[in-house]
C-alpha cells in the first residue's frame, strides 16, 4: 500500500475485499462505487490470499469492512483469517462479512457459532440492493462500537486526569495540569495536532490577568501580564468568561472558568482542533467539574499551609526569643536547609517540609530555664548536661502530632546536635543513622549561630566559621554536605545579607 493510497483513505470508510478471485473484487467495487454513509464515502483495499489479508488488516486496523472468502489458497483460509483478528490482533471492532461461493465447505451455522463474524451470504445472494443493506448495516453497527470505545477510553482519561490533578497542590501546578490533561482527553496528543496545541491559565487577581500556565504559541508568555501579550481574540474570549462567570466552547476554542467561594477567578483557554464533537464537549463538563472541586481543594490546602508556616515560624522565633537571640537565626537556617536539600536531590514535598521543619530545630530552649539559656559565661558540666534536653524536650512537646512537618521537626530537634563520627547527643548516631534532615539543618545551624553574637561570646569572622566546617567534614558534618555548602557559598552568603538582623 503506497503513502498516496493511504493518505487517499482520510476521511472514507475502509473496505477491505479478500477474495481469489479477480472479477468479485471488481464487481464489488463498481456496485459501491458511489455508496455514502454519513456523508463519507468508501476507501477500498484489495487481498487475493489469506496471507495477503492478514498483512493489510495489521496495516490498516481501522479498517471499517471486510468482505471475506472462505476458500482461497486452502480450504479454510478464510477462517484462519478471522482467528488471526480476533485472537492475535484482539481487534473486535472490524465488522466481518464472510462470503462464500461454496457453502459447503463451511456450513452457515456452524461458523456464525464457532466465529466471531458479523455476516454470512452466499455470493449469489449479494445483489445490489442487499449489498447496500448490508453496507449501512455493518457501519452503523461499526460507528456505535466506535462511540461507545471512545466513551470508554474519554472516561478512562477523565478519571486518570482526574486523579492527577488532585495530587497537585499548587494553583499554578494545576493550572498546567488541567492543560496537560484537557489535551489528553480531547485526543490532541498524537504527531502534528499536538504540536498545533496552545493554550494558557490566566488568574485574575484584583482584576489583574496573570498568565499561571501555558502551553505551544504561548510559552513565551508565562508569568507575564496578560493584557499586554495575548491577542486581542484571546483577550477577549478571557474577559467574556470572567463577565459572564461561565465557560464556553466555539469555534476551534475552549475557554474553561472556575471561581472559588472565595471569588478567585482562573480561567483556562485552549485552541488548535477541529470542530469539537457533542462527546468531546461532554467530556470536558465532566473534567471541568472535577477540576472546580480540585482547584478549591487546592485553595484550601493553601490557607492551611500558609496558618501552619506562619505557626511554625512563630514557635521557632519564640524558643530564639527567649534565649534573647535574633528571630532571624530562624528563617536564616530554614533558607540554607531548603538550599542544601534542594542541591542533595530531594524532592520538592521534601525540600519545602525541610525548610519549615527546621525553623523548629531549637524549640525545645522553651523548657530550658533562663539561668542557663541566657547565662553569660560558660555552662558547667551539669548545666550543659541540662541544656542537652532541650532535644528530648521538643519531642515531649511536638510528640503528639502526627502531620509531616511536625514530625520531621521532632527529627531535627532531637537529632541536629548529633555528629557525623559518632560523638554528638543526645544518642551518639554515627554517619547516615542520622536522619538527612537533621544532618541538613546541623550544618544550617553552626553556620548561622556562629555568625550572630550570643550572650556567651560575640560572633566570629566568616572566614573563621568557614575553616571550621572545612575542619569538620567528616567529624561534624555529613561530608557529601559540607561540599555542597561550598559549591553554592555565593548564595548562601548572599541568603545571610537578605535576611540580616
Amino acid at each position: 500500500m503506497s503513502s498516496r493510497q493511504k493518505a487517499g483513505s482520510n476521511g472514507a470508510w475502509k473496505v477491505l475485499v479478500v477474495d481469489d478471485e479477480e472479477e468479485v473484487h471488481a464487481v464489488t467495487k463498481l456496485v459501491l462505487a458511489d455508496f455514502s454513509y454519513e456523508n463519507k464515502g468508501l476507501f477500498f483495499l484489495h487481498a487475493y490470499s489469506g496471507r495477503e489479508a492478514r498483512e493489510l488488516i495489521a496495516e490498516h486496523p481501522d479498517t471499517a469492512i471486510i468482505f471475506l472468502d472462505v476458500v482461497m489458497e486452502k480450504t479454510d483460509a478464510g477462517l484462519e483469517v478471522i482467528r488471526y483478528i480476533r485472537e492475535e490482533l484482539k481487534n473486535s471492532f472490524v465488522r466481518i462479512i464472510l462470503r462464500t461461493g461454496q457453502p459447503g465447505q463451511a456450513p452457515a451455522e456452524k461458523v456464525i457459532i464457532e466465529y466471531d463474524i458479523n455476516d454470512y451470504k452466499e455470493k449469489t445472494e449479494l445483489t445490489a440492493q442487499k449489498l447496500f443493506i448490508t453496507m449501512v448495516a455493518s457501519l452503523r453497527s461499526y460507528r456505535d462500537i466506535l462511540t461507545i470505545e471512545a466513551n470508554r477510553k474519554g472516561l478512562e482519561k477523565i478519571i486518570e486526569a482526574a486523579t492527577s490533578i488532585c495530587r497537585l497542590r499548587s494553583i499554578k501546578n494545576l493550572a498546567s495540569g488541567v492543560l496537560t490533561q484537557m489535551v489528553a482527553i480531547l485526543h490532541l496528543s498524537e504527531n502534528a495536532l499536538y504540536c498545533q496545541t496552545s493554550g494558557i491559565a490566566v488568574s485574575n487577581v484584583q482584576g489583574s490577568l496573570k498568565m499561571l500556565a501555558a502551553t505551544g504559541s504561548y510559552e513565551p508568555y508565562l508569568d507575564a501580564e496578560a493584557s499586554g501579550v495575548l491577542p486581542d481574540k484571546v483577550l477577549d474570549y478571557v474577559l467574556r468568561a470572567t463577565t459572564l462567570k461561565q465557560s464556553i466552547c466555539e469555534d476551534n476554542c475552549y475557554i474553561g472558568y472556575f471561581r472559588s467561594e472565595r471569588g478567585e477567578e482562573t480561567v483556562i483557554y485552549l485552541e488548535g482542533w477541529r470542530d469539537l464533537s457533542e462527546l468531546d464537549r461532554r467530556m470536558i463538563e465532566v473534567f471541568c467539574g472535577n477540576v472546580q472541586v480540585a482547584y478549591e481543594n487546592v485553595l484550601l490546602n493553601q490557607e492551611i499551609e500558609g496558618t501552619q508556616k506562619e505557626i511554625i515560624y512563630t514557635l521557632g522565633e519564640l524558643a530564639e526569643m527567649r534565649s534573647l537571640e535574633t528571630g532571624n537565626h530562624v528563617r536564616r537556617v530554614a533558607e540554607y536547609s531548603r538550599l542544601l536539600a534542594e542541591k542533595h536531590g530531594l524532592s520538592q514535598r521534601e525540600v519545602e517540609v525541610i525548610r519549615l521543619a527546621s525553623s523548629m530545630h531549637d524549640v525545645g530552649k522553651v523548657a530550658i530555664p533562663d539561668a542557663i539559656l541566657n547565662k553569660t559565661g560558660p555552662l558547667s558540666a551539669a548545666e550543659f548536661e541540662i541544656m542537652k534536653t532541650h532535644t528530648i524536650r521538643a519531642q515531649e512537646i511536638m510528640g503528639l502530632s502526627d502531620r509531616e512537618i511536625i514530625k520531621t521537626a521532632i527529627v531535627i530537634a532531637l537529632q541536629h546536635h548529633e555528629k557525623f563520627d559518632g560523638s554528638g547527643y543526645p544518642k551518639g548516631l554515627k554517619g547516615e543513622d542520622i536522619h538527612i534532615s537533621a544532618r541538613i539543618t546541623a550544618i544550617a545551624d553552626v553556620f548561622d549561630a556562629l555568625g550572630n553574637d550570643r550572650s556567651y561570646r560575640e560572633a566570629w569572622e566568616m572566614e573563621a566559621i568557614l575553616d571550621l566546617i572545612r575542619r569538620e567534614r567528616g567529624a561534624h558534618f555529613d561530608p557529601v554536605l559540607v561540599d555542597l555548602f561550598f559549591e553554592n557559598i555565593d548564595t548562601i552568603l548572599a541568603i545571610r545579607t537578605s535576611l540580616a538582623g
